[in-house]
């Protein structure tokens, strides 16, 4: 019998296999067109490091609804591909078709084969040694920039919204929404009950945040147009920072704890390197009962990495832990994987400690449904 830890889990860092599930509604009369963008599209995906395979299905008692899923040899080569710009263009073409998706991401945790002339005997291969406890809350995040010098204003914007009702529908419910500020980056991150698909959506319908996305729209970098659907397609897209790792000590947080974020600058290509190491800190912190890290969720897209933590007592208790640091061995490989711009090598200890003070981000608002 395979036994389960208390500890609250979730990763795209097991090394096992990933089977990727795309359920999409397309329009009417789009089937062809659709065909003809997906040949191509597989065609391009058949050469992304880490795919194996793809299949393409049709609904048999509704043609409009198609089924895509697709095997990889893990989450990070899925992740690394599906969150570049690469595929962001690579998709395009099968936006015109598709009235509505849904992206499942699974890992393989067993598989069984037949054999002809023989029951079915599972197959050998990297599988995780028994399955993580998850607490029914999925995590995201999204990320941009705005002009230098017109933070102080964004961030007097994003702190004065009215927060939406929190209830989506009967299975969904929004539960807690945090936005952070570092130089001219903004994370809100938000946690969710249920279909985060259905929360953004309801999220982005409500005339209170659809106020506040307006009034930040002239201060941000990347302009965007929330009217036109693939103008705001294109934006979320990029924005989206997924979260890779999440780990809390047990299942019911203490209700005592701080949140706090970092942002950690990832030398070129070192992102996702990066984020692997800070999930093997926190997964240690996890397991230490003198830990002041009660839960840590780990957020990544190409070198862009945050790290939420929440602490059990003041940061200043445990720099170490609230810094992502264990050992000596762990920090020489946080010291190559970090682009530390005018910092230079940050050849001691101590000079890693500062720089990596300096990556605390500014709290601009943490809301909580009122049941959650």
């Amino acid at each position: 019998m395979t036994m389960l830890s208390e500890r609250i889990s979730q990763s795209a860092f097991d090394g096992s296999r990933l089977r990727v599930v795309l359920l999409l509604d397309l329009h009417d009369g789009a089937q062809q067109r659709f065909l003809e963008a997906y040949e191509h599209l597989c065609n391009q995906v058949a050469s992304v490091p880490g795919h194996l395979s793809d299949q393409l299905c049709q609904s048999i008692e509704n043609p409009s609804q198609w089924l895509i899923t697709s095997e990889w040899e893990s989450a990070p080569p899925f992740l690394a591909w599906v969150n570049s710009e690469e595929h962001v263009e690579m998709v395009q073409p099968l936006h015109g078709c598709v009235r509505d998706t849904r992206s499942l991401r699974f890992s393989v945790m067993r598989e069984t084969a037949h054999g002809a002339d023989s029951a079915p005997e599972p197959v050998k291969g990297n599988f995780p040694a028994s399955p993580r406890v998850g607490d029914g809350i999925v995590r995201h995040a999204l990320t941009f920039t705005v002009k230098p010098g017109s933070e102080p204003k964004v961030a007097e914007i994003l702190a004065g919204y009215t927060s939406p009702e929190a209830r989506v529908d009967d299975t969904t419910r929004l539960l807690r929404t945090t936005l952070f500020l570092h130089g001219n980056r903004v994370v809100r991150a938000v946690e969710v009950q249920g279909d985060l698909v259905a929360a953004l959506r309801y999220i982005a319908q409500q005339p209170e945040i659809r106020r506040v996305e307006e009034a930040i729209n002239p201060y941000l970098e990347q302009d965007r147009d929330l009217s036109d659907p693939n103008s705001a397609r294109m934006f979320f897209t990029r924005a989206a920072l997924p979260a890779v790792h999440h780990v809390a000590a047990g299942a019911a947080t203490p209700a005592d704890v701080s949140r706090h974020a970092l942002f950690y600058p990832a030398r070129e290509g070192c992102g996702m390197a990066l984020a692997r190491l800070l999930a093997q800190q926190d997964e240690a912190a996890a397991g230490d009962p003198a830990s002041p890290v009660a839960a840590s969720t780990v957020f990544q897209r190409d070198d862009v990495v945050v790290r939420l933590v929440d602490l059990t007592a003041p940061p200043e208790r445990d720099p170490a832990a609230v810094l992502g640091v264990r050992g000596p061995r762990k920090t020489d490989v946080l010291r190559r994987l970090l682009d530390t711009g005018e910092a230079g090598e940050l050849s001691d200890d101590r000079a890693l400690a500062r720089f990596l003070t300096r990556c605390d981000m500014r709290l601009i608002t943490d809301r909580r449904s009122p049941r959650s």
